[in-house]
């Protein structure tokens, strides 16, 4: 059980990103095998749904879960699958989204039950957007499974989740990476867990759709860069590799795209497994 007053030197920060979030997986399993495992777990959106797993079981037991969960989604497109013509006569009638929300909540619910934050064996958090106070909202009693859904609604993919009478849209938003959140608990080392995007320079878009993507980008980079050069003295920060480095993974559909799921977790291992050898080996080289 999770208590405030529990130290939390380590903390891992998981960020959002859609299908993306595979990679979170990998590195994972390479943090877990290090031997490195956290006090202290913040996700936002996808990283909500990665962190809320690893806050039930933190041990390399939990990744057989999400691999199975990721495979899960990528084999029988539950939770973007519905054919076109489905999507179009959705959005028609809700008029606010395009995708059910019940696939997803049916998977949280059979892999979390009614796990409460209180409960859980390592402290965990994640974020939302509420829509009413148009601020960030932080997720840190009662069940867990709504709490994810609401960090994961995605705008216009899925309906705004609606808890205790307030409704909410996905925490990327406000926070798509929240190393911030994991200082003000106390972590002294933070691993963070993002989705790759951050590894690659943007470039000057064509097009509305491209347009929104690098808007989108500049907002979460920029709290992203600020909150990491704002880090308090004798706060230690890694930034895992997610090992992509295809402008694939910088595109519109690679926000819905299951085809390489298991790429993006086998790379991300093996950048991350690298990074923390060499991180592990500066460390010992300097005392």
């Amino acid at each position: 059980m999770t208590d405030a007053a529990t130290t939390r030197h380590t903390a891992f920060v998981l960020g959002g990103g859609g299908v993306l979030g595979a990679v979170e997986v990998g590195m994972l399993r390479a943090l877990l095998e290090a031997g490195i495992t956290p006090d202290l777990i913040v996700g936002t959106s996808i990283g909500a749904l990665n962190g809320a797993l690893l806050a039930t079981e933190p041990s390399l037991g939990v990744i057989e879960r999400l691999e199975g969960l990721w495979r899960a989604a990528a084999s029988t497109r539950e939770v973007y699958g519905d054919r076109p013509v489905t999507q179009m006569r959705r959005a028609l009638r809700s008029r606010t989204h395009v995708f059910s929300p019940q696939p997803l909540r049916e998977r949280l619910e059979q892999e979390l039950g009614g796990a409460r934050f209180e409960d859980l064996p390592v402290h965990f958090e994640c974020c939302a957007s509420s829509i009413e106070r148009a601020a960030e909202h932080w997720f840190t009693r009662g069940p867990v499974a709504p709490a994810v859904m609401a960090s994961a609604a995605v705008p216009g993919f899925f309906p705004p989740a609606q808890i205790d009478g307030e409704h909410f849209l996905d925490g990327g938003i406000v926070n798509s990476v929240p190393v911030g959140r994991a200082v003000e608990l106390g972590a002294q080392d933070v691993y963070v867990l993002q989705v790759g995007r951050v590894e690659r320079p943007l470039s000057v878009p064509e097009g509305p759709i491209e347009v929104a993507r690098v808007s989108f980008e500049i907002a979460r980079r920029h709290r992203f860069h600020r909150e990491m050069a704002r880090m308090p003295e004798g706060v230690r920060t890694w930034v895992l590799p997610s090992g992509a480095g295809s402008s694939r993974d910088d595109s519109f559909t690679a926000f819905r795209s299951f085809d390489a799921v298991e790429r993006r977790i086998t790379a991300s291992y093996a950048a991350s497994r690298d990074f923390l050898a060499g991180r592990h080996l500066a460390v010992d080289d300097h005392g």
